[in-house]
């Protein structure tokens, strides 16, 4: 039965509610998470990106890395003034040299600003075990607001709750029916190597923008493949944002780019498709071989969609990569992957396109 802690919850969500001591606790997959599609179809685990049919379509790496959580966000509102989270990780491995555990295996808590509308970062769960239950966030000021939890980037999650003190509102928030921005990368895209999860630039522009946003990354396999492709036709996304190049070389790029767009396009005739460009590694400058691979695959990332609007295909756009971590060698971990600033930045070159893409969308 519901009390005063479930009593914003529909019947489906109360009934799901536990109550363990002074805290209550609430399955986040009764009401569902943002950045999850294909919701009408089989999954091995709830929060895995791509649905069971997947598995032996995709590549064996690709269907592997679908199930890490990335991209995904939780919503609810409450007056708590303290916040737990109780979720198991599938990997045991819950860091990687070059990136945290927050960021590999982290929740990433943020609030909207009642004031300004605007979200804010809250804190985030620092794992060091593959079953975390821990109290993320606590002494805040009891306000009602929004609260959006992003789930791991490079872990999968077997199950996720989310605990407020007995007597606290708690409402799940369902995601939201806005068409969502949909990202194909690379380990880029996946979120290496962000600090926390909210850091990835998919997230930020998710914020930005105030829409949902659909996290395609797979980790060293990014290469616009066309059964990847099946699935992103599947999505009613606002726009599509194809960056594989990473992943690629000028050859490969040359067989699949006009392939993929096509494949797009014939399925969504009026969806906007932006093509990125690759990064360039932020020591290129000193590595020429490093230099031309980028001056290859940029090349040819042009000439295909020079070709494409040349045949008459329309609503394509195109983002350079040069700058997409900024000038100065400092937007990256590892000379590939970004930090929380390269992050940022390239966040700010997709914001510049996608703005006008987004428009009335």
């Amino acid at each position: 039965a519901a009390s005063s802690d479930t009593t914003k919850l529909d019947p489906a969500m109360a009934a799901n509610a536990k109550t363990e001591g002074d805290i209550v606790w609430h399955d986040v997959s009764t009401w569902g998470v943002e950045g999850r599609e294909f919701g009408d179809l089989e999954r091995h685990r709830y929060f895995d990106r791509l649905p069971k049919q997947a598995e032996g379509q995709v590549t064996s790496a690709v269907w592997n890395l679908s199930r890490d959580s990335a991209g995904m966000m939780a919503r609810f509102r409450t007056n708590a003034t303290e916040i737990h989270a109780r979720y198991g990780l599938v990997k045991s491995n819950l860091a990687m040299a070059h990136m945290s555990a927050t960021g590999v295996s982290g929740l990433d808590l943020y609030a909207r600003d009642e004031k300004t509308g605007r979200w804010r970062w809250v804190q985030v769960t620092k794992p060091a075990n593959q079953l975390v239950e821990a109290q993320i966030i606590n002494g805040l000021d009891g306000v009602e607001r929004e609260f959006a939890a992003y789930l791991p980037l490079y872990n999968g999650v077997e199950k996720l709750e989310i605990g407020v003190p007995r007597g606290a509102s708690f409402e799940g928030l369902k995601p939201r029916e806005k068409k969502p921005i949909v990202f194909y990368g690379t380990s880029i895209t996946h979120g290496a190597c962000a600090s926390r999860p909210g850091m990835v630039h998919t997230a930020i522009l998710g914020r930005r923008f105030d829409r949902p946003v659909v996290n395609l990354g797979f980790s060293g396999n990014g290469k616009m493949d066309a059964a990847v492709g099946d699935y992103l036709t599947r999505i009613d996304a606002a726009v599509y944002v194809i960056d594989c190049l990473p992943n690629m070389n000028a050859d490969l790029v040359k067989e699949r780019c006009i392939p993929l767009v096509k494949q797009l396009r014939q399925a969504r005739p009026d969806t906007p498709i932006l093509l990125v460009e690759d990064r360039r590694f932020t020591n290129d400058w000193i590595l020429p071989a490093k230099s031309k691979f980028h001056d290859d695959n940029h090349a040819a990332l042009r000439a295909a969609y020079e070709q494409l609007t040349a045949e008459g295909v329309t609503g394509l756009s195109y983002l350079e990569g040069d700058h997409l971590l900024g000038d100065d060698g400092e937007g990256a971990t590892d000379a590939s992957h970004p930090n929380d600033l390269g992050f940022m930045r390239q966040a700010d070159a997709m914001a510049a396109v996608l703005k006008g893409l987004l428009d009335g969308r």
